[in-house]
Formats: structure tokens, C-alpha cells, sequence
């Protein structure tokens, strides 16, 4: 039995993000679960810690009976040690798709882009932010997602975060990069993070398509997942 796949949006989004993902790599014979992390951040912090007690907790026994391996999406990227570090034995890997890398003892805004950093603090009003999709112009999130049902579900599921989410150092823990990982570069804008994943000698492939892809060619991102598993050197599914 190979791993139970755990596909994990980031918090600045909703778990509609892989839905139609995770379909496709049942297709493909993979079992996978998608938590939400909603409403989490609304407990206050530590958020890292609640965030990837979620993620745990939604992993029931049959889900961990082959291991699990997390599949991360974007700002999920930096879940990955508190998770691992909860899973213990159960963890057996990540993939990270078009996701920030881990940094322990150092928050969003210590690894952010000058210019991020800075309209992250413009944004803010009163300690929170808007929706992610009120970060750019309206064009930009429209390009993504063109068909008006998928945007209007996407962005009803977009959360306001604290500022101070993302000023809250990540976690001090060691060995989580002894697990397999590895990483897949769907746009441009994560170029950086999939030269890092190289440079660490993680297997990575390339979609080139968008950050979303996973919401409009969930079937390519599948595949494109399945072939990064295999090169991480995990059972492939027998398909029924």
C-alpha cells in the first residue's frame, strides 16, 4: 500500500484549490485527502503550530496505515517541519507545488522580496489584510481563473488574515529535510524557490502554466505530481 496523499492549501486560500486535483489523482489511482485550514487563524497564535495540528488532525488512522506524504501549495510550503514533526513516523515525504520553502526561526516578512514586504504593510488596515485576491488588480486573479463560476467559488472561500500572521517566526525544527521531497514550478514567480529545491538536490519538474493550475488543469497537475512521486522514489498506485 503506498501513501495516502494530504494536499494542503495555503492559508491565505481555500481548500477548493485542490478538489478537482485530487479527483485526478484518484483517476490515477492515488488515495489523498484535502484539510481546510479555515477558521484556524481566527483562534489567534501561534498560528504555525495550530495550522499544522489541523493537518494532523484531519489524518485518521486508515488515511496513515501506508505513511503519508504532504502535498503543499503555496504559502502551505512553510507547514511543513511543525506537520512533520507531528506526524512522526507517519510522514514519508512533501511535495511542494509552487510553494515557499520552509524557514524555521524566521517569518514570512524576514524571507519576503522588498517590494512584497512592503505592500504587505501598505495593505494592512487596523492589524489585517483584505483577501488575497484584493492584493493585485482584479485582472490579474481573472486571467487565472476565467470561468466566472470557479472565480466567484475561489474567492468566497478567501480568508482575512492578520498582518502579524505574517510576522510570526516559523518554528525551529531539525530533520524534516531528511524526509523525500521534492518540487513543482508552475509559474515564474517561483523560480527562486525551485533553483533552492534543486540546489538541495530535490527532484523538480516544471508546468509551465500558472499558480493556480491545479484549480484549471487539475488533470496535468496530477500527472505532473505522479511523475515527481516517482522520481522520489514512491510505490505508484495500482489503478483499479
Amino acid at each position: 500500500m503506498g501513501p495516502h496523499l494530504v494536499l494542503i492549501h495555503s492559508p491565505l486560500v481555500g481548500p477548493l484549490t485542490w478538489r478537482d486535483c485530487a479527483t485526478e489523482l484518484g483517476n490515477l489511482g492515488y488515495r489523498s485527502i484535502v484539510p481546510t485550514l479555515a477558521g484556524v487563524i481566527d483562534a489567534g497564535p501561534p498560528w504555525i503550530p495550530k495550522l499544522a495540528a489541523r493537518i494532523v488532525r484531519s489524518i485518521r488512522d486508515e488515511h496513515a496505515a501506508g505513511g503519508v506524504v504532504l502535498v503543499l501549495h503555496s504559502g502551505a510550503g512553510s507547514l511543513v517541519p511543525a506537520a512533520t514533526r507531528r506526524l512522526g513516523a507517519r510522514a514519508r515525504g512533501a511535495v511542494f507545488v509552487d510553494a515557499g520553502l520552509p524557514r524555521p526561526g524566521q517569518s514570512a516578512l524576514d524571507t519576503a522580496p522588498a517590494a512584497f514586504r512592503e505592500r504587505l504593510l501598505e495593505l494592512g488596515s487596523d492589524g489585517m489584510l483584505p483577501p488575497w485576491n484584493e492584493w493585485f488588480p482584479p485582472e490579474a486573479i481573472a486571467s487565472h481563473l476565467p470561468d466566472p463560476d470557479l472565480h466567484a467559488r475561489f474567492v468566497a472561500e478567501l480568508p482575512q488574515l492578520p498582518l502579524a500572521y505574517f510576522q510570526e517566526p516559523a518554528p525551529e525544527v531539525r530533520g524534516w529535510d531528511l524526509l523525500p521531497c521534492g518540487y513543482v514550478q508552475l509559474s515564474d514567480a517561483y523560480a527562486d524557490a525551485a533553483r533552492d529545491a534543486a540546489a538541495r538536490g530535490w527532484p523538480v519538474l516544471q508546468h509551465a502554466s500558472d499558480h493556480l493550475a491545479m484549480l484549471t488543469q487539475p488533470e496535468a497537475v496530477a500527472r505532473t505530481i505522479d511523475r515527481l512521486l516517482q522520481r522520489m522514489g514512491m510505490p505508484r498506485p495500482a489503478v483499479a
